[in-house]
């Protein structure tokens, strides 16, 4: 598509989107009276305007009738968390018995690792990438000494070559290759938080099982983000929480998907509670652990009702747009994005900003960040004031998502004259 730096066109581009009714399902934050431009989703997901009507359906009924809520309440809380596979297995792209709705992330990643990572005296290393995200790092760190080994020896940073901020699947591929039968997990970011390099999964999980290892990934910057396809690509295990890019609240509740060649073994070791005990004897309370055999055979405790009730309510609205669509606009902002970026450049003065993420659509979401070669925290600042929401990581990034479900062409106009008159005057 050829774009074009003006308001018409961005306008015109707004008024021929089949998604563009979306927004008004989200309360945007107000900047002087209207609506900011926010691009923080990759932080922080907007509110849907029916979660408090979701939560608040709940909390009626728990005033209403108590215990008896488990059973009898509009969504009965027993069974609560069975409502999400048949919507999440869209946006992840796995079956229905892959994929569970529990805890956070890093419990999550957690519970995964004590399945997934078993090491052994000759495999017991895993392969990340470098700089992931710090709560990633600092599970692969405590899991390594958990297990009684040196995280600078288990512990295998993939890193992008010299001069570079993106990492070369080749390299990916090749780093596995090497150290071969001594990996036992291959565990990276599906997005990375800094850059917003979308990684090729398959090419990854394919590179893990050919030498013997698990192919794992965090899923946090990409589910609701980028097109995926857990179990076609013969993903292991993935976790995410639904905070940022599926809209469900600060702290909201986290999801798994466990492939179901592993999700339907019992045997597996795993820490158990009693959600994931079998549901026929479940309230037999007896002793013995005896596991579901799908990814719900990893719960521990009762479903968080009101956390998933706003989940629920951002879950609805993808299922009503559906991620074909999500998919095919995200990339179209992202792309005119990038188009904006290179009209800032091409001011007089030089060059500003230099984009980190990749430019290939496949191999990013959302998120684009861009390296601020001059002034950048004073821009950050400016386009703060302006009412533009985005997100800085030190030292000279600032990290901007135009998200398909309420972001427009025209926020991302106004994003580009703001930096514009700041690169101007400063």
């Amino acid at each position: 598509m050829e774009y074009q730096h003006s308001l018409e066109f961005a306008s015109s581009m707004d008024e021929k989107d089949p998604l563009r009714d979306f927004r008004s399902k989200f309360f945007i934050p107000q900047h002087n009276g209207s609506d900011g431009i926010y691009f923080t989703g990759n932080s922080l997901g907007l509110q849907p305007k029916l979660a408090s009507q979701y939560v608040q359906q709940e909390l009626d009924d728990w005033a209403r009738m108590g215990v008896d809520g488990h059973f009898g309440a509009r969504n009965p809380w027993l069974p609560y968390h069975e409502i999400f596979p048949g919507q999440l297995s869209k946006i992840v792209g796995c079956k229905e018995n892959e994929v569970v709705v529990m805890n956070s992330l890093t419990v999550n990643l957690h519970l995964l690792m004590v399945t997934f990572y078993r090491p052994t005296k000759q495999r017991y290393k895993i392969i990340c990438e470098a700089k992931a995200f710090p709560s990633d790092q600092y599970a692969f760190e405590t899991q390594a000494r958990y297990h009684g080994y040196d995280p600078g020896d288990a512990i295998i940073e993939v890193s992008p070559g010299t001069g570079e901020y993106n990492l070369r699947t080749e390299d990916i591929v090749s780093v596995i290759k090497e150290h071969g039968e001594s990996v036992a997990v291959v565990l990276f970011g599906g997005v990375n938080y800094y850059t917003g390099q979308f990684f090729d999964l398959k090419a990854i999980a394919e590179a893990a099982h050919s030498v013997g290892a698990s192919a794992g990934f965090d899923l946090a910057h990409a589910a609701g983000n980028v097109e995926l396809k857990l179990h076609e690509w013969n993903v292991d295990f993935a976790c995410w929480c639904s905070y940022k890019y599926l809209n469900s609240g600060p702290g909201g509740v986290a999801g798994v998907y466990i492939h179901q060649k592993h999700a339907a073994d019992t045997n597996l070791q795993r820490f158990g509670g009693w959600w994931g005990y079998t549901k026929k004897t479940r309230f037999k309370m007896e002793k013995g652990f005896e596991a579901i055999p799908t990814a719900e055979g990893w719960q521990l405790s009762n479903a968080p009702i009101l956390s998933m009730a706003a989940h629920k309510a951002s879950l609805d609205i993808f299922d009503e747009a559906g991620m074909g669509k999500l998919n095919t606009k995200r990339k179209m902002l992202s792309n005119y994005l990038l188009f904006i970026i290179d009209n800032c450049n091409a001011l007089p003065g030089g060059k500003v900003i230099e984009v980190i993420t990749p430019r290939n659509e496949d191999e990013k979401g959302c998120q684009v960040s861009m390296s601020m070669l001059n002034k950048g925290k004073e821009i950050f600042d400016e386009l703060t004031k302006q009412g533009v929401m985005a997100d800085w990581r030190e030292p000279n990034v600032i990290r901007v998502a135009p998200v398909p479900l309420y972001n427009s062409f025209e926020d991302i106009y106004r994003f580009g004259e703001i930096i514009r008159t700041t690169i101007s005057r400063i």
